[in-house]
């Protein structure tokens, strides 16, 4: 392998097969929990506002694909989030800087000044390249988890605050909460209709799975939630995806009776654990998941580099 000569280049439709067995050989040997299907990954590809021939580039060499790095733009926030993975046979050859090159020249044709990397806390390797190309840490997200058979109904009926799944046509009213949900919040890209009919009509994805809470006929908070792919052990998993409360409901309930909600949402569709991601930051986030029984299980890192 010493001798490989390789090859980067932007991705193209005909290497889909080939690039679905790269990411299940990158989750088997660095798993992520991420979804491996090839229904999922080809949506993935083709989501709102990314372009797979632009924003993906591909490593390969002799015939096989053995890396790649994924530029995700982001350019409400003025960011490009990427995605990195070098199979260990073919690591140490400069082959990410090489990557990154490419990622970077990419985020320049889109006017993004910013390229940020999360990893997990525990990744040293990633770390170690991160910090040679002149990345600095910014951020620490703690990963949170729950026993759902644990969870508690009690709050539920005595909420103020009547809570029901999202309709159809309503993708506007769910925009709208999350901005106002997250206006000024450290990394949040505001969202578009676009988007949401994008993600709620995903395989194994529906509107219900969004909870809203309501004040009357006004949306004043919600809970996204979503049901993961099957884990190789068979273990099903649910995940609160999103949740937010209107600045001007905020301390009054309605959190914890949508998330409450929410769980009991997934508890219904037969799920034994709910997981979420959380910023260390944001105590009252932290606070209020802690007091329905999450607990925190590892962490992951931001990084963050400004691109001249």
């Amino acid at each position: 392998m010493g001798n490989s000569i390789y090859a980067i280049r932007n991705y193209r439709p005909t290497d889909f097969d080939r690039y679905v067995q790269l990411i299940i050989e990158a989750e088997k040997l660095e798993p992520t929990g991420r979804c491996t299907s090839s229904p999922v990954l080809r949506e993935n590809l083709y989501r709102p506002n990314y372009s797979p021939e632009q924003d993906l580039f591909l490593v390969e060499t002799a015939g096989h694909m053995v890396g790649y790095i994924e530029v995700a733009p982001e350019l409400v926030t003025g960011r490009v989030i990427l995605k990195c993975f070098i199979h260990p046979d073919h690591r140490r050859k400069g082959l990410a800087t090489k990557l990154f090159v490419c990622a970077a020249l990419r985020a320049r044709e889109l006017g993004v000044k910013v390229a940020q990397v999360n990893i997990a806390q525990d990744n040293v390797i990633a770390e170690s390249m991160l910090s040679k190309l002149g990345f600095r840490f910014v951020r620490r997200f703690l990963q949170l988890r729950q026993n759902i058979a644990e969870v508690s109904g009690q709050g539920i009926d005595q909420s103020a605050w009547q809570c029901r799944n999202l309709q159809r046509g309503e993708e506007d009213k769910l925009m709208q909460i999350q901005n106002r949900s997250f206006v000024g919040t450290w990394g949040y890209n505001t969202n578009t209709v676009e988007e949401i009919i994008y993600y709620t009509n995903l395989t194994d994805r529906s509107p219900e799975d969004v909870i809203l809470a309501c004040d009357g006929d006004k949306i004043i908070g919600y809970c996204w939630t979503e049901i993961t792919c099957e884990t190789a052990t068979g273990e099903r998993k649910g995940r609160i995806f999103m949740l937010g409360v209107d600045p001007h409901y905020r301390g009054r309930g309605v959190g914890k009776g949508v998330l409450l909600t929410g769980l009991s949402y997934l508890k219904s569709k037969g799920l034994q654990v709910a997981e979420l991601t959380v910023d260390s930051e944001n105590q009252a986030a932290c606070a209020l998941y802690r007091s329905v029984g999450f607990q925190v299980r590892t962490s992951s890192l931001w990084y963050e580099k400004a691109l001249g």
